[in-house]
């Protein structure tokens, strides 16, 4: 990986934890490889990271808008949750910065997926 994308996530170390759980839940490649690279970001110590969309698909090789799909599924998965967030440009413009990605316990998650299948 270059040091751009190296860069754009500060708890990056030499590995990363992955759940063993996450492959029991049905993920699509391409929401396990956004997934991943969340993980890959994530601050250990508050559970989040704030990549861009841009950034995630250069990582992963997709577009901005299938990064944006499958964000939207781990969110509907109970896996991420997203918040924006603003800041103020040069010119004093507030404007809409990247999304802060927070990593869900694995275990609600699982809960989820579990009621779906019993109720499905």
């Amino acid at each position: 990986m270059n040091n751009f994308l190296r860069a754009q996530c500060s708890g990056a170390k030499n590995f990363f934890p992955l759940p063993n759980a996450i492959f029991s839940l049905g993920l699509s490649t391409g929401e396990l490889a956004v997934y991943a690279y969340l993980m890959y970001c994530e601050d250990r110590k508050s559970h989040q990271c704030w990549p861009s969309y841009k950034t995630i698909g250069r990582a992963v090789g997709m577009s901005r808008n299938t990064v944006q799909k499958y964000v939207r599924e781990l969110e509907y998965k109970a896996l991420i949750i997203t918040e924006p967030t603003k800041y103020e440009s040069d010119g004093r413009q507030v404007r809409n910065g990247n999304l802060v990605f927070t990593i869900l316990p694995i275990q609600g998650a699982i809960e989820y997926h579990n009621e779906c299948q019993l109720s499905g």
